[in-house]
């Protein structure tokens, strides 16, 4: 229970961060539309999404609500019913942040305030709500794989209590 209260927390630690980096983008970039972070690579572009990532589903907010509010409870009643390693619950936790941040948005305007924009690779304008959501989706995948090649490195012995659950 513990640290199911200590992940909520930081989760909501994350979408403080996102709304106040929202609120200062849309305070300081709306005005002028766009300004330089670092020259050439990224700079800090002021946009709004109706939609998801890459602006998938535009304008459907009813249903990204509903299913963004129904996948957040499936992570927050797992965060607080199971214990995953360390490293799990840190990326599940950050998934849990940027979807609240970017949820309370859709529910609150409609729209999603982006402003991060790489300039070198044709990507998506995003936010910190999107990058906690892509790294802690990118964590779980490097703890999954991590957890198979060690699975494959030590593989169970005859007779062990896994080969038993088999």
């Amino acid at each position: 229970m513990l640290y199911g209260i200590l992940s909520v927390a930081a989760a909501a630690l994350l979408v403080g961060i996102d709304q106040w980096l929202k609120a200062w983008a849309t305070a300081n970039l709306l005005p002028v539309g766009s300004m330089p972070l670092i020259p050439g690579i990224i700079e800090l572009r002021y946009s709004l999404n109706q939609g998801m990532a890459f602006s998938l589903l535009w304008g459907k907010q009813g249903f990204l609500i509903v299913v963004t509010s129904l996948a957040l409870l499936a992570v927050t009643v797992y965060l607080f019913w199971k214990r995953p390693p360390l490293v799990e619950r840190i990326a599940w936790t950050m998934v849990l942040g940027g979807g609240v941040g970017n949820l309370l948005d859709r529910v609150l305007s409609g729209q999603v305030v982006d402003y991060l924009n790489f300039q070198f690779v044709n990507f998506a304008i995003f936010n910190f709500a999107d990058v906690c959501v892509t790294c802690g989706i990118a964590l779980l995948f490097v703890s999954v794989l991590v957890g198979e090649l060690r699975g494959r490195k030590n593989p169970p012995k005859e007779g062990s209590a896994s080969d038993a659950d088999a």
